[in-house]
């Protein structure tokens, strides 16, 4: 890799986000995290070299940090739209309270981040790399998850789409489709599901342990590998991609 890249990740401070941050940090990678509070574990906040306040579902605030990395810093070269929620219930139960709040963070949000990074520094240099986390959810069906497998399967059209809009300019774009991430996330959902399930917490996370082939339960790492993997010189004619991150649970 050239020396001397930034990179934006959208909901650094945990989970995900954190892993991250950490392994572009490892291969100097200067980072930026933009996320509603800094990173509580010392570990991740050391590998952040600044940290912008950003509500991904308002466009506002995302430009003028933007505005700011780039007058700071220079340009942005890799941009991670990590930033994602979930919550848990059957279609019938569902409000559209939680169908947009959803949609409004896990898809609006990356459409308005990359937006905004593309229009203030990568379409000027005509460079850079955007990979979205998606989801497993964006792959299969998945009950009591349709509002987030719907935002997640939106990111991944999106993601298709605008790397068929900025390939000819060398800009990639491609997606990451975790599967069960062991994350403060994940223990939500192990309580949200056991209860609408009449099950226990434990056995959930045995049925998530039995539904993934590689007979673990994947790590955050594993997806920031990942990303690394699709962020590097080696991933250079990959574009329009959603990798399936899951240990084979999506198959």
């Amino acid at each position: 890799m050239a020396k001397d890249l930034l990179a934006v990740v959208t909901g650094g401070s945990f989970g995900i986000g954190g892993a991250i941050s950490k392994r572009l940090a490892q291969e100097n990678i200067s980072v930026i995290n933009f996320d509603l509070q800094e990173a509580s574990d010392p570990d991740i906040r050391s590998c952040h070299k600044a940290f912008f306040e950003v509500d991904v579902r308002n466009k506002g605030v995302i430009d003028n940090a933007v505005k700011q990395v780039v007058e700071t810093f220079g340009k942005i070269d890799i941009l991670c739209n990590n930033a994602g929620v979930s919550t848990m219930s059957r279609v019938q139960d569902l409000t559209e309270e939680e169908w947009d709040f959803n949609f409004e963070i896990n898809s609006k949000g990356v459409f308005l981040v990359s937006q905004s990074v593309l229009n203030q520094t990568m379409l000027q240099s005509q460079s850079g790399v955007i990979v979205n986390t998606a989801s497993m959810a964006g792959l299969k069906g998945v009950p009591l998850l349709a509002h987030y497998a719907a935002s997640k399967w939106a990111v991944i059209g999106f993601t298709k789409s605008l790397a068929v809009e900025l390939a000819p300019i060398g800009i990639r774009v491609n997606a990451v489709c975790p599967g069960f991430v062991r994350t403060s996330m994940q223990e939500r959902e192990l309580k949200w599901e056991a209860s609408l399930r009449n099950m226990t917490p434990e056995d959930v996370y045995k049925e998530y342990l039995a539904l993934t082939p590689m007979g673990r339960i994947e790590e955050p790492t594993d997806v920031a590998n990942a990303v690394w993997m699709l962020v590097s010189e080696d991933s250079s004619f990959i574009t329009g991609e959603a990798l399936a991150v899951t240990g084979g649970a999506n198959l």
